[in-house]
This record gives structure tokens, sequence and C-alpha cells, in this order.
């Protein structure tokens, strides 16, 4: 009988346990923007590095400080706010490339662990402040997932 309680507790908890849909992190959430970068010869080029700013509606929060960028993926608003501001630099003393990332908003249904995520859809990319960005190219009207490259940022 001494044996048999371990046992059982055992058994409980491997019964006990969820399935699958308790954790959300199979990549079900609010997609990101994938941004990859060009020169002015149109050919894919890697940063030393790079800063990326973005208002979530709060000011500025620097998202992403790296050496060696060839792409990126910046998160997007997911307010009911029809756009995302976004600056750029090389160098972290630098002035920043302000980019606009306007669009509208969907919600879909993933699962009860995640809840909804937002689909972007009729996305248009504007160069407001060019330096060191000096051209966008966009190359998705849609932000459904992070398998596509959504824009490139020409330096």
């Amino acid at each position: 009988m001494k044996n048999l309680f371990p046992f059982l507790v055992v058994v409980f908890l491997f019964i006990s346990c969820g399935g699958d849909d308790d954790i959300c992190t199979g990549g079900e959430g609010t997609p990101r923007m994938k941004v990859k970068f060009k020169d002015t010869n149109n050919k894919l080029t890697t940063l030393d590095s790079l800063y990326v700013d973005v208002d979530y509606g709060n000011g500025l929060k620097n998202v992403i400080s790296r050496a060696r960028a060839d792409s990126v993926f910046i998160p997007l608003r997911v307010d009911d706010a029809a756009y995302t501001e976004i600056q750029v630099r090389t160098r972290r003393e630098d002035k920043a490339a302000k980019v606009r990332i306007s669009y509208t908003t969907t919600s879909q249904y993933v699962s009860p662990a995640c809840g909804l995520k937002k689909l972007y859809e009729n996305v248009e990319a504007t160069l407001e402040t060019p330096d060191p960005v000096v051209n966008v190219e966009q190359t998705q009207k849609q932000i459904l997932d992070e398998n596509k490259t959504h824009l490139y940022l020409i330096f």
C-alpha cells in the first residue's frame, strides 16, 4: 500500500495535464513585420549596426539594437491605431529616418490559450524623413504571418 500512493499521485498528475493548447508558443500570435535591407544598387545588404525605435502610442521605445543585421522583425501596434511610426538609425548618435506604416486591422481567434491575434491589411509604408534610409520598397499589402518579407529599407 505504501508504494501505491506515490504511483497514484504520478498517474493523477499525467492525467490532469492539459493538451497542447495550454501554451501559445508555436508562432500563432500577432505577426511582426519582416524587414530586409537593400543598397541603392538594389542589392540585398547587411548593415553593420541597426537601431529601431517604435512609437506604440506612449512615446518612442527602442525595440532593436543590433550589430550585423540583414533582416529584422518589427512588432506593430496592436491597439486600434491606424498606423505605426518607426525610426531607423545605423548609429546610436545619428539622426533617424522616420517610416510610417499605415494599415487596417482585423482580429482572428487562435485558441483559448492564445486568444486573438491581429492581422494587418491594406499596408502602406511611407518614408516621412529620409537619411539614412533613402527609400522604402513594399512587397506585401498584408501581414498575415512572418514568412515573407514585407518591406525593404533602401540605404
